[in-house]
């Protein structure tokens, strides 16, 4: 009896992701035209499994080579992620602490004495970023040993007191790179290998510090201001170590991702680390973890990072409670098209498909734009609400705007007793949230629209 029901919960959930891959496809498609990114390779992770993998347009312009699910794209500063993850296996290991101070491995950097390990992986020690511009600087075109960055930027005066600011630094994870080889007692690539990748069966991992792609992997592309696409420079040995080094299919990726949602990696105390958000002296939130940004997206909790190198863009996000997770790789810098796919994709991913709830809320929408209302739809609260002058309002703002683009549900939930529901509302222009409240005898208790944030 149990096997019938989870074929039949496979099998719904297996036709549901099938009918979602043309919308899918289409806004890959779309996006990639718009912004101009030549490729994108992505890969969609449900119930805590891969679902679909998919590659789109052109991994080199000239001559023409299509992209493919099995390219390896640079991932950036996704790297940073499982450096941090390398620092909690040492830490269960017992070779450090995350609160040790950097003076332990590195005394001769800048205030090593009162900046911690934690300090480094969450961006909140201090030290200056060597590499906050979206292009390769002249220097960065020759060869830099680790060492050799940080003598330079980790051993100038702090750019706040340790614990209260926020500011990304990539040499941050120069340090944390160093930490790593020390206390573990190899390269940080090898350790990697060791300790994560072999275990998840990544087997696509390539290492674009040491050596640019190997052929027939995906051209690196730049574009200055809006114009053709241009080869983009490689950048030299060294710089991206901890803080970029990683390149890997879309799929490796989401393997990564599903340990994440498992927690098949590392303790469950060493999760509770790296996704937890650090706050700073003040009590002030900072949306980053360890090596991974933390916020939450209509109601559902995301893990989330981007990556950017020369000539690549990436972005990981992860809804571990949700089991969901969505990659996408790109071969052009300086973009937000990746941020843009991502988000697409999730929203047709939590589309939800309570259609008479949808079916009545459009009603409601096209009847406010020509300021009619039904109140018998509504409860007491919600007509007190819908005054002469509020029906008005949503009229003469709301009208003008026409037909909606989408009409989509994007989260569902429960608060006081009701039944909440968001939607999402687009136009040419201009996008819109709706958000419900409807209690269990199906009276609306809210119907409130405001601008897409």
């Amino acid at each position: 009896m149990r096997t019938g029901i989870n074929s039949f919960i496979v099998l719904t959930f297996a036709m549901r992701i099938f009918a979602q891959e043309p919308a899918i496809d289409k806004a890959v498609v779309d996006i990639l035209a718009k912004s101009g990114a030549p490729s994108a390779s992505i890969a969609i992770v449900r119930d805590g499994k891969i679902t679909y993998v998919h590659a789109y347009g052109n991994a080199r312009l000239d001559p023409p080579l299509a992209a493919t699910t099995a390219m390896q794209y640079s991932v950036g500063s996704i790297s940073k992620q499982f450096s941090a993850s390398a620092i909690l296996l040492l830490a269960q290991d017992g070779k450090l602490s995350l609160d040790d101070k950097v003076s332990r491995w590195l005394p001769e950097l800048t205030r090593a004495n009162d900046v911690t390990i934690r300090q480094l992986l969450s961006m909140t020690a201090g030290y200056q970023d060597f590499w906050p511009q979206d292009y390769v600087m002249p220097n960065m075109l020759k060869s830099a040993a680790p060492q050799a960055i940080l003598d330079e930027w980790a051993k100038k005066p702090l750019d706040f007191e340790p614990g209260t600011k926020w500011q990304y630094s990539n040499t941050n994870y120069t340090i944390v790179g160093l930490i790593i080889e020390k206390a573990g007692g190899m390269p940080v690539i090898d350790f990697l290998g060791k300790r994560i990748f072999t275990p998840l069966q990544m087997t696509t991992i390539f290492d674009v510090d040491s050596a640019p792609l190997p052929e027939g992997q995906p051209s690196r592309y730049l574009r200055y201001a809006i114009g053709p696409l241009r080869p983009a420079p490689k950048e030299g040995k060294g710089w991206l170590f901890a803080a970029g080094e990683l390149a890997m299919t879309a799929h490796d990726l989401a393997l990564w991702d599903i340990s994440m949602i498992d927690q098949t990696v590392l303790q469950p105390a060493s999760y509770r680390d790296l996704e937890h958000e650090v706050l700073l002296t003040n009590g002030a939130g900072t949306h980053y973890a360890l090596g991974l940004g933390v916020s939450t997206v209509d109601g559902r909790r995301l893990l989330s990072h981007t990556g950017e190198v020369s000539g690549f863009t990436a972005r990981n996000d992860v809804f571990p409670d949700d089991r969901v997770a969505v990659v996408v790789l790109t071969n052009l810098d300086a973009t937000s098209a990746t941020t843009q796919i991502a988000t697409k994709i999730e929203q047709i991913l939590f589309a939800t498909s309570d259609k008479p709830a949808l079916d009545e809320a459009r009603k409601i929408f096209e009847g406010l734009q020509h300021g009619k209302i039904d109140r018998t739809l509504f409860t007491p609260n919600a007509n007190f609400y819908f005054t002469d002058q509020a029906i008005a309002d949503f009229a003469s703002s709301l009208g003008p705007l026409g037909t909606p683009q989408e009409f989509t549900q994007s989260s569902q939930s429960l608060r006081g007793g009701m039944t909440m529901r968001r939607y999402r509302i687009k136009f040419t222009n201009k996008t819109l949230t709706l958000t419900t409240f409807m209690l269990p005898d199906g009276k609306l208790e809210q119907y409130q629209i405001a601008a897409a944030e």
